[in-house]
């Protein structure tokens, strides 16, 4: 009951405040409850990114986005229906209510599967990961260790990041390495694993796009890039669908960021004239997480040898009038390990294993 009390909200607060509840609980659903518990509806993260892709407000009340007519069980449920239903609807959780519709109780996909394969819809596209970096912001650690190596709790980074699209079905992977690639090598010669790993070898740094020369005629389908500082908390299989149905070119995941200035912003005019103050002003910006989803064509338009970066490949594409998307993930699903403070609070909070 204590974990079912943690996604229990009112209706009344805004999808702003729903999806830093997400954030709170690690999860990717809330349930609107009225008086005495009575299930009103419920809130996803797929229902806010919807809402956010149409150009709703972040300030809107839930009710606007939630779901009025959830997926419901009763008191004595059959849990083969409960695994019908999750595995076809893509359910994380479901409100258990009794005959007046007050919930008591709720069951999660992790208290019906032991294994995440059972209801993750499989999508077996290669994935790139740029591992070659020198890693200055994890400075005097990367002197030693390539950034890819660097462990949280059992396992490094790079380990880490391969597993989470391994359960999605992804198994061929490239590695691009430059800095300390022997050791990156080295780790994974001498570690068990069941996918496959090919190395590209950079002679020369080339950056987070230029390095994509040296697939040519190795990667023939839509596939997945990726930093090897970054691990991402969402559904990848819903990743590739909204790159595939917006028939994008590349599409950039993006983070949903919330700042508060904590103090009184000045609007100067010339001459020191003041315009106006603002006291505590709060932003929201979308930051890019470092994933993207792109065509094979486009590894075909990088010329060889040529230092590139995303940011600049993906305004080249957008310039040309060529489709670029975004996918909105929240705060809290973006995690970037690539400086001591966030290394850290990774090891502390997230206890991978």
């Amino acid at each position: 009951m204590e974990r079912l009390k943690k996604i229990l909200i009112a209706e009344n607060i805004t999808v702003k405040e729903s999806l830093k509840r997400m954030d709170q609980t690690a999860g990717k659903i809330l349930i609107i409850v009225e008086k005495d518990l009575v299930l009103k509806g419920v809130l996803t993260d797929g229902d806010i990114r919807r809402w956010i892709l149409k150009g709703g407000d972040l300030n809107d009340s839930i009710e606007k986005v939630m779901n009025s007519r959830p997926i419901r069980l009763h008191e004595g449920y059959d849990q083969e229906e409960v695994k019908r239903l999750m595995v076809e609807k893509k359910i994380e959780c479901i409100p258990i209510v009794d005959e007046k519709n007050r919930i008591v109780s709720a069951v999660w996909w992790f208290d019906i599967f032991q294994n995440k394969h059972e209801i993750l819809e499989q999508i077996k596209v290669p994935v790139v990961i740029m591992a070659g970096g020198e890693g200055v912001r994890l400075h005097p650690f990367t002197k030693i260790l390539p950034k890819p190596l660097i462990p949280i709790n059992e396992k490094p980074i790079l380990e880490i990041i391969i597993d989470r699209f391994y359960e999605y079905g992804c198994s061929d992977f490239f590695l691009s390495v430059n800095y300390k690639a022997n050791m990156i090598k080295a780790y994974f010669n001498e570690t068990e694993h069941p996918y496959r790993i090919e190395y590209i070898q950079e002679d020369k740094p080339l950056g987070t796009a230029g390095s994509l020369s040296l697939l040519k005629n190795k990667i023939k389908e839509t596939f997945f890039l990726s930093n090897c500082d970054i691990i991402i908390e969402c559904n990848y299989t819903d990743i590739l669908k909204f790159h595939n149905k917006n028939r994008h070119k590349i599409t950039v995941v993006a983070s949903l960021k919330h700042y508060l200035i904590p103090y009184g912003i000045i609007e100067m005019a010339q001459g020191g004239a003041l315009n106006a103050i603002r006291e505590k002003p709060e932003y929201d910006f979308y930051v890019n997480t470092g994933m993207y989803v792109l065509e094979p064509d486009v590894i075909s338009n990088i010329s060889k040898d040529t230092v590139l970066q995303m940011p600049d490949l993906i305004n080249q594409y957008f310039k040309a009038g060529e489709k670029v998307g975004v996918y909105p993930v929240s705060d809290k699903s973006w995690i970037d390990i690539g400086q001591w403070e966030e290394l850290q609070s990774v090891v502390d909070k997230m206890g991978i294993k």
